[in-house]
């Protein structure tokens, strides 16, 4: 009974140490008369984890060139004046002789303007000879009135108002009305309409 003990022992301990990769199997064959305690320990070694081989190392890749879309074609054009627009230069102009100021209503005129002016002989082509008219004319305090008026709408840029206007003026402390015919050629310059032609007339007597 206790030599069958024995066997037992030392063939669960055989196999043990088999499995776990310690002695061949060839060394277990051992005679009966050995006792467990005589069977040399061998040291476990374990074996080593497998090698999973990593990945190669990725290229990260290059986004496509990022293109800026263009801005669409500007298909707007340029809208032409309305009629009340322009009827209304003729009330900046008559504000700027309120003020008394010769080079307030020189600004009205563009750089290059012509100006047939209503009590003088000399036809002014610069602005030192409008303003130089005007510091005169000034003297009597004048104030127009439109009395008639025709607007001419030249695509976006020129305008023409022709017509009849009405100043009031002083001389010698005297104050009279004088009708006078008018034609003014506006022109969009940099976004401000100026005049670049200005003709004024007195009217003809009355017969």
């Amino acid at each position: 009974m206790r030599r069958t003990i024995r066997i037992l022992i030392v063939g669960a301990f055989g196999a043990a140490l088999v499995a776990g990769g310690g002695i061949s199997a060839a060394a277990i064959a051992l005679p009966s008369s050995v006792t467990a305690s005589a069977i040399p320990s061998a040291p476990y070694t374990p074996s080593a984890p497998p090698v999973t081989p990593s990945a190669p190392p990725t290229t990260p890749s290059t986004p496509p060139p990022t293109t800026t879309p263009s801005a669409p074609p500007t298909t707007g054009t340029p809208k032409p004046p309305t009629e009340q627009q322009i009827k209304d230069l003729f009330k900046g102009w008559d504000e700027a002789l309120a003020t008394g100021d010769a080079t307030k209503v020189a600004d009205r005129y563009a750089p290059d303007a012509v100006l047939l002016p209503t009590v003088s002989d000399e036809v002014r082509k610069t602005r030192a000879g409008i303003i130089d008219y005007f510091e005169h004319f000034l003297a009597k305090k004048p104030r127009g009135t439109i009395k008639d008026s025709t607007i001419k709408i030249i695509g976006d840029k020129v305008a023409i108002d022709t017509g009849v206007y009405e100043f009031t003026v002083t001389t010698d402390g005297v104050t009279e009305k004088v009708p006078a015919r008018y034609t003014f050629v506006y022109e969009l310059r940099d976004g401000k309409w100026l005049i670049v032609n200005h003709h004024s007339s007195k009217m003809p007597e009355k017969k």
